[in-house]
């Protein structure tokens, strides 16, 4: 996804606007640009490639003193990466500058109708559109020209504008897309995300769809879709500029491992107490619903996938998962006793967004489980349960992904309680063995030491196939896809019984393959497969409790984990395959933290 940033204020918005583009690299990007108010109207500078690319043309230029500006890095969706198409985008008439985040759908019907009036184009994106039918809806006051434009926009945007008219303000709008407004003391910013603010100010202001603002150096207005004031206090950001700096570490995505022990104690401690699961944000009857359905995309559909066989197990109630980019696209049965859980790290993710509207649509009950506070799914949401797993910088999420786990494990134990399935002494071994998480994902880091060296085996190896059987199979899933994500090898997850279903086919001498053994019950089935593989020549790196040791028979190597209640295996059974990709990954000389062509939150479909 692309990143804004936007500043006014008394300081020299040049320095600030880089400093803040390079806080928002880690959300993918291909290209970057910065414009700025000056004594003499705009000016821009943008740049394709890095933001390091972008400050070089910058110490060349001579005009873009101004304190008052916006930034943006831009992921190509109209158009090809190049300086024409990189944002910011200007009017014909030189009077906007304008950056937007998301997708115009109509783009189309809205550029042939301004060039039938005369006006050029200059890029090939949706977003120069935006700006031209601004310009052309002027007539003097910016925010009716924006209202005016932006009710001709169908899709998705968050947009931020200067005008040379109004210096020291910036406008901005949003829909469907994230847009955070920072205030502090004689200037005001705003961004896409707070950690391009964090280094500025704690205090910030949610725009809600449909809604836009004026945001000058001592005062921020924001207007509902028909014009009308809107009174928001701003919330304080409890975290600091050190959670979104490495802290000694080459990569995040290793500080974000490392952290995992931290965020699931976050995650877990505070609903916990006097033995007892306590969920204040969640106000259920589970006795109304007969079924739930847990949709999300990625990784967090991977875990909707664990939370699907916890909750099977321990509700004695019918569980689907759905990937969120199909949820609307079927013919589903919803109603008011269907729970849909949406599951999403950043709340901004624009599949999810649409399959929990349809679910709302359709009479079901939400629950939404998301890390952001004020984000668009939570605020959607029947119901909302944070992960609070702090910020994560790497696009390959770790820590973001093990505190979803921990909430749907929470859940599931509450919900099961509250339909009475569990007795006295199977809740409190529950809630005890989620008690012990944090430590265990502590002990996991522990017997993860050597991961680094069978890196230095595999990280050669162009295709490998993850392996494992109930919840050991869901976890493969997460654990292949982010050795794809980082380290750009072809890697597939199987349930380990379909292997010779067809798959058994492309095992061959030297392949490798993973098999998860943490399903303690159907570990014989697993390591019946672990031998049909190694019978055809491949060699197996497993991952299995410490406390099995008929394993050391059968794998080539070893990776263990601590031994927890066996419902909760996924949460330290996927850290060291988190390792293992991290390592392969920097072997192979790969960017790790911001993996080519991929983005942290997907806000367009």
């Amino acid at each position: 996804m692309c990143g804004i940033i936007g500043y006014t204020g008394s300081d020299p918005a040049v320095p600030i606007l880089l400093d803040g583009l390079k806080k928002l690299e880690y959300r993918g990007y291909d290209s970057a640009g910065i414009a700025v108010q000056t004594a003499d109207g705009l000016h821009m500078v943008k740049a394709t490639g890095k933001v390091e690319k972008l400050a070089e043309k910058l110490e060349q230029a001579t005009d873009m003193e101004g304190i008052c500006g916006i930034g943006h890095t831009r992921w190509a969706t109209h158009g090809s990466p190049s300086d024409v198409n990189a944002h910011p985008h200007m009017s014909a008439d030189g009077r906007f500058a304008i950056v937007h985040n998301g997708i115009i759908e109509n783009y189309l019907e809205i550029k042939t109708e301004l060039e039938e009036k005369g006006i050029v184009f200059a890029s090939e994106t949706d977003t120069e559109v935006i700006v031209q039918l601004l310009a052309y809806y002027y007539e003097g006051d910016v925010r009716k020209s924006l209202m005016r434009t932006i009710r001709r926009l169908e899709g998705s945007y968050a947009l931020a504008v200067l005008c040379a008219d109004e210096p020291g303000t910036v406008f901005a709008a949003r829909m469907s897309s994230p847009l955070i407004i920072g205030v502090g003391a004689g200037e005001n910013f705003f961004a896409s995300d707070i950690t391009a603010l964090i280094r500025h100010t704690k205090d910030v202001i949610d725009l809600d769809d449909g809604e836009t603002a004026e945001i000058r150096t001592d005062s921020v207005r924001i207007f509902d879709p028909y014009g009308n004031p809107v009174s928001r206090e701003p919330r304080h950001i409890l975290w600091d500029i050190a959670a979104a700096e490495k802290g000694g570490y080459d990569h995040f995505m290793m500080k974000e491992i490392m952290e995992q022990p931290q965020a699931l104690q976050a995650t877990l401690e505070p609903r916990i107490k006097d033995g007892r699961i306590v969920l204040d944000s969640v106000d259920l009857d589970m006795k109304q619903f007969d079924r739930i359905m847990i949709t999300a995309c990625g990784s967090a559909y991977h875990a909707g996938c664990v939370g699907r066989l916890v909750l099977e197990t321990l509700c004695r109630l019918p569980v689907e998962t759905e990937l969120a980019s199909e949820f609307r696209y079927r013919d589903l049965v919803l109603n008011e006793r269907t729970l849909v859980i949406v599951v999403s790290q950043s709340g901004e993710t624009a599949d999810t967004i649409a399959a929990l509207r349809k679910a709302k649509e359709d009479g079901a009950a939400t629950l939404a489980i998301v890390n952001v506070v004020g984000s668009t799914i939570a605020k959607i949401a029947d119901h909302v349960i944070y992960t609070w797993a702090g910020p994560e910088i790497a696009v390959a999420t770790t820590k973001g992904y093990v505190t979803q786990l921990a909430v749907l494990d929470l859940f599931a134990v509450w919900a099961a309680d509250q339909l009475g399935r569990l007795d006295h002494k199977t809740y409190s071994q529950l809630v005890k063995g989620l008690k012990a998480l944090p430590a265990k994902a502590q002990r996991a880091l522990d017997l993860s030491a050597r991961v680094g060296r069978l890196a230095k085996l595999y990280h050669d190896r162009k295709s490998l196939f993850f392996i494992g059987r109930n919840l050991d199979h869901a976890v493969a899933m997460e654990g292949s896809l982010k050795l794809k994500e980082i380290s750009y090898l072809h890697s597939e997850a199987y349930a380990a019984g379909e292997l010779k279903h067809g798959t058994i086919a492309l095992i061959e001498p030297g392949r490798l393959v993973v098999a998860l053994c943490c399903c303690e019950r159907l570990y014989e089935k697993t390591a019946s497969n672990i031998q049909q593989v190694k019978a055809r020549g491949a060699t197996v790196l497993a991952v299995a409790p410490e406390s099995n040791h008929q394993i050391y028979g059968e794998a080539d190597h070893v990776l263990r984990v601590p031994g927890v209640h066996p419902l909760f295996f996924p949460v330290v059974e996927i850290i060291p395959l988190q390792l293992l990709a991290y390592w392969v990954a920097r072997e192979n000389g790969c960017d790790i933290d911001k993996p080519k062509n991929l983005a942290k939150s997907v806000t367009v479909e």
